[in-house]
């Protein structure tokens, strides 16, 4: 099946079986029809705050959201969760995530209590924790959009969510669709990362992996091996000739095709928006990197 044909099949299976639903006013889950995705940029705003702060695991969260005059543009916004890699902080990854929420997205990002830069107890072990810090952010993010004094009230479309992050993130990303997981959490980003135990199981969700092909942190065959087992729809791009997250920085080579693939990746997914779905083939810009897809049949 050629490439044109394959990301059509892609795109008309998600919206027959994975269509984002449009949360009701209040913030209760309507079954109205998928908005249009936001055409040209909003300017970005951003806020921090700390999950649990007197906790055993307090979770730092920076969240980056489509701004205007005053505060939050008018609208409710898919989120997107966006978790770190060892000894990062989400501001690192900024690059990336603002422009993501000039696209019309909330990204929330947790800095993880045992992983990232700067903490007190470091430990790799820990991010096997951190897919339930993951669903503990989207709960708070709950509270903040049924709170009608918080600035983000009324602006959160919780039934349409997306997992994404680099290296440790990725594998955190992968470790948040196991079974049971909720069906609003429709898709997922894994650069530079691979799966935990676990991992892709419950409602089919697409998801796309982003890979250098020179990666020596976390190997190649690691990712690949990774998006073999996913029983749904799935994308691979490779980053030829590149490491593990130079492709981040803008202005490297490789960024421009990242952010034009995930940007698009996350309408499709999360505005169910089909010339998005169709554009993710042409994104990648040989000799630069390759694009792929498997396209298991939906039950």
């Amino acid at each position: 099946m050629g490439a044109g044909r394959l990301i059509a099949v892609l795109v008309t299976a998600l919206l027959a079986g994975c269509a984002p639903a449009t949360a009701a006013p209040g913030g209760s889950s309507g079954a109205q029809a998928a908005r249009r995705a936001p055409e040209g940029s909003y300017a970005v705003g951003v806020r921090t705050l700390t999950l649990d702060p007197r906790s055993a695991r307090p979770l730092p969260v920076t969240i980056w959201y489509p701004a205007s005059t005053g505060g939050v543009a008018a609208g409710r916004f898919p989120v997107v969760i966006y978790s770190h890699g060892l000894h990062s902080r989400p501001d690192l990854h900024a690059g990336l995530t603002t422009r993501w929420a000039a696209a019309g997205f909330v990204v929330a990002a947790p800095a993880f209590p045992h992983t990232r830069q700067g903490a007190a107890q470091f430990t790799r072990a820990d991010v096997r924790n951190q897919p339930a810090d993951g669903w503990r952010l989207i709960r708070h993010l709950g509270r903040l959009d049924s709170d009608p004094t918080d600035p983000l009230a009324g602006h959160l479309d919780l039934t349409s969510i997306a997992a994404a992050g680099h290296s440790a993130g990725g594998f955190t990303t992968s470790g948040m669709f196991t079974e049971g997981h909720p069906a609003r959490l429709r898709s997922g980003i894994v650069i530079a990362g691979g799966g935990l135990p676990g991992s892709f199981a419950g409602p089919v969700a697409p998801l796309l992996f982003v890979h250098g092909t020179a990666d020596a942190v976390v190997p190649l065959a690691v990712a690949r091996a990774a998006y073999a087992r996913v029983p749904g729809p799935a994308a691979f791009l490779s980053l030829l000739g590149q490491g593990h997250g130079e492709y981040l920085t803008p202005g490297n080579q490789g960024f421009a095709p990242v952010l034009a693939t995930t940007t698009d990746f996350l309408r499709w997914t999360l505005y169910g928006d089909p010339a998005a779905g169709a554009r993710l083939a042409t994104n990648a810009r040989a000799p630069l990197t390759r694009y792929e897809t498997h396209a298991p049949a939906l039950g």
